[in-house]
């Protein structure tokens, strides 16, 4: 049986979130109500999430050596999530974020940066690294290095899931051993070139037949296309607080959720739900909570939908 449940590949950041009253007028000027440095990125948060739902988890990755990365690595540490291969890399500042949270909507702009001393180096990744767990979570953001790992998971037939937002050079290297694009909203436009969402997934998901090509909504849900056919599923609506790491969680939950074998329309319910309880919080992951309050909501709480893509799934269905 295989040490881990989970293992992820791919960013961490340290956060410093900027409370503000309402987003400020190009070139305007707004006074913030709070700061709070908070540990994020994108795949630290998606383990965060798993290990807080209960699986053993393993993170990969690089931290640099500064005030920053002591402040993820401590948080790392406490979820209890296996750190035996991240890399602390020396005299090199940890990827750092500025998020500045509108609290009228909570939702937030994100200003980022990370050097390039951070960069995972494929040669880092031992096949024992990725065989070592039953499901491997990736971004985009170093491609070498996740390709890698992707290819590696492949050869033995370990389940891939992908979290990317932007086109990333070299990409194209990782969709052929990705089982589950969970991909920002942009993403399937920008990479296929056509504006239609349905269309861009359905060519996503023929090209490189992964299992499922999906998009998320932020507020309005989940858009996939599984097995050939699209699936829709509401998002739900709680007291937004700070809407930053999201979608990071809701690729946690979706790990669990793949892992538990639950059907594919289980599996987004279950995500949106524990990505919008992350949104009661301040802070990417201030929200995570566990298996009984994100069955709570999942039970009680009213959703939100797009109604023309809904509309369009149900036709299509017929």
């Amino acid at each position: 049986m295989p040490e881990f449940d989970v293992v992820g590949v791919g960013l961490n950041a340290t956060d410093t979130l900027l409370m503000v009253p309402h987003f400020p007028a190009y070139a305007g000027k707004v006074p913030f109500e709070e700061e709070v440095m908070s540990p994020g990125g994108q795949v630290a948060s998606a383990m965060v999430a798993c290990a807080r739902l209960g699986l053993r988890a393993k993170y990969i990755g690089s931290v640099g050596d500064d005030e920053r990365g002591r402040i993820q690595l401590e948080s790392l540490r406490a979820t209890g999530i296996n750190l035996d291969h991240v890399q602390l890399r020396r005299g090199c500042p940890n990827q750092s974020a500025y998020i500045i949270v509108d609290r009228s909507t909570g939702e937030r702009t994100v200003l980022w940066r990370r050097e390039d001393c951070l960069r995972i180096d494929p040669a880092e990744i031992d096949e024992d690294q990725i065989t070592a767990a039953r499901l491997l979570h990736i971004d985009g953001h170093d491609t070498p290095a996740v390709a890698h790992a992707a290819a590696i998971a492949r050869r033995h037939g370990i389940p891939v899931t992908v979290d990317v937002d932007t086109i990333y050079q070299g990409f194209d290297r990782v969709l052929p051993n990705v089982d589950y694009l969970l991909a920002s909203s942009e993403f399937p436009s920008n990479w296929t070139g056509i504006r239609d969402p349905f269309d861009a997934l359905a060519l996503l998901q023929s090209k490189f037949g992964m299992k499922v090509a999906a998009m998320t909504l932020g507020a309005h849900g989940v858009l996939a296309r599984v097995n050939g056919r699209f699936v829709y599923t509401p998002a739900y609506v709680v007291d937004c607080v700070d809407s930053t790491g999201a979608g990071d969680v809701f690729h946690g939950a979706f790990c669990y959720a793949v892992l538990q074998g639950m059907t594919m329309p289980a599996a987004f319910d279950f995500s949106n739900a524990m990505a919008a309880l992350n949104c009661t919080a301040m802070g990417a992951r201030g929200g995570i909570r566990g298996l009984d309050e994100i069955r709570l909501l999942m039970a009680r709480g009213q959703r939100r939908s797009h109604p023309d893509i809904a509309a369009r799934v149900l036709a299509l269905a017929d």
